[in-house]
């Protein structure tokens, strides 16, 4: 049996996923297929090495010094030919309060911070909760494939943006951004003096044929004016441990950064997502490779049932992530009939389109970073909820 296909009952585990459905979808018997962690364990010897630190029976305040920053790096190196200094790194408990802290550390209550639509929902969270301002522009839906508008993304730099969040690879549409798009956006970034975050915490999960690029790794210039958020939670299921890191090659801005941190109150991680971070980034390679070739089939499958017994929905072919962008449109249903349709008739938890902005409307994400029979379950839920549309 292949390890992917092992189901773990994640029941009673405190699992955002599988236990909080029904307090977030009112319904406690769904198939839970929305929020991005996957229904897999992670490589033994990140277990191993938790369990060896679990034994020594002490917990104590515990440091992220060579050994942590020699991984991340060798990891960066290996798998995205980036090579970082020690002195650039951050740590924080994940993307999204690295988001936050930078929001804080450069910009002030009002100022306009750019996104691109459709995109990740805690984006516009971390905006609007440190009153700031959203200004997006839309990404263009072409053969079923997201590219970026350049020239309105132009025109929002030029309305004032302080900074521009970029999600790449892009969460929910699976593009991974080419060298050439990443350089224009860069480019655009520096001619009007806009700071760029990077939220990278998708880089390892890139499909075949395709390559992710770290923007800062494109030109010293971009380093000096990009912040990259990234993480091995995504990577190889580890988001409960809450272990992420920022690269900062400008020390100016990592002053800053590290100041609201301070101001924050953050130490250090924790001693298990330590841990779990240097083991999975030292022995993780080969599990991740399995994985990826595992996504790749289960992407495949939702993707021929869909077209097969589905063709009033339309699939974007994810060249990154483990995550499904379905469009929903052809069906005439509403937003809010769609997901009524997937609770009641399909039993189905998915993410509906909407909240990830202007341009989402009419879509729901799919998570298949799990077992395939749990595909398989899922696309005949989908039908349930569709077939009659």
């Amino acid at each position: 049996m292949n390890k992917f296909d092992q189901k773990v009952d994640r029941r009673h585990t405190a699992s955002v996923k599988w236990d909080g459905q029904k307090a977030l979808f009112g319904y406690d018997d769904l198939l839970p297929m929305w929020v991005a962690d996957m229904d897999f364990k992670p490589p033994e010897e990140v277990l191993h090495a938790m369990e060896r630190r679990l034994e020594h029976g002490i917990f104590g305040y515990t440091m992220t010094g060579e050994s942590t920053a020699s991984a991340i790096m060798e990891w960066l190196h290996s798998r995205h030919c980036w090579d970082i200094k020690p002195e650039w790194l951050l740590y924080h408990h994940g993307v999204v309060p690295s988001i936050g802290a930078a929001i804080q550390a450069f910009t002030d209550p009002g100022d306009k911070v750019l996104l691109q639509t459709p995109v990740y929902t805690p984006f516009f969270q971390m905006i609007e909760k440190n009153s700031r301002t959203v200004i997006h522009t839309r990404l263009l839906l072409e053969n079923g494939r997201y590219s970026i508008d350049f020239q309105d993304f132009e025109e929002k730099l030029k309305d004032g943006a302080k900074l521009f969040l970029l999600c790449n690879p892009h969460n929910p549409g699976g593009r991974v951004w080419t060298k050439d798009e990443l350089m224009k956006m860069a480019e655009l970034c520096k001619k009007y003096g806009v700071l760029i975050v990077s939220d990278e915490i998708h880089a390892d999960l890139v499909l075949k044929p395709n390559r992710h690029i770290p923007l800062a790794a494109l030109d010293s210039s971009y380093a000096g004016m990009t912040l990259t958020f990234m993480a091995p939670s995504k990577t190889f299921n580890l988001a409960g441990l809450q272990a992420s890191y920022m690269i900062i090659p400008n020390a100016e801005l990592r002053n800053r950064m590290a100041e609201v941190q301070q101001k924050d109150g953050f130490i250090t991680l924790n001693t298990f997502g330590i841990v779990a971070m240097e083991a999975a980034y030292r022995h993780g390679s080969k599990w991740l490779e399995e994985l990826l070739d595992y996504i790749q089939g289960n992407i495949k499958l939702v993707k021929e049932e869909i077209e097969t017994s589905l063709p009033m929905l339309r699939v974007m072919d994810p060249e990154g992530t483990y995550l499904v962008w379905i469009d929903c449109r052809n069906t005439g249903l509403t937003d809010n009939e769609i997901r009524q349709r997937l609770l009641t008739k399909g039993k189905l938890a998915l993410n509906d389109g909407e909240p990830y902005g202007p341009g989402g409307e009419g879509f729901v994400r799919m998570n298949v970073a799990c077992p395939r029979e749990m595909v398989a379950e899922g696309i005949k839920r989908l039908k349930a909820a569709f077939l009659d549309a």
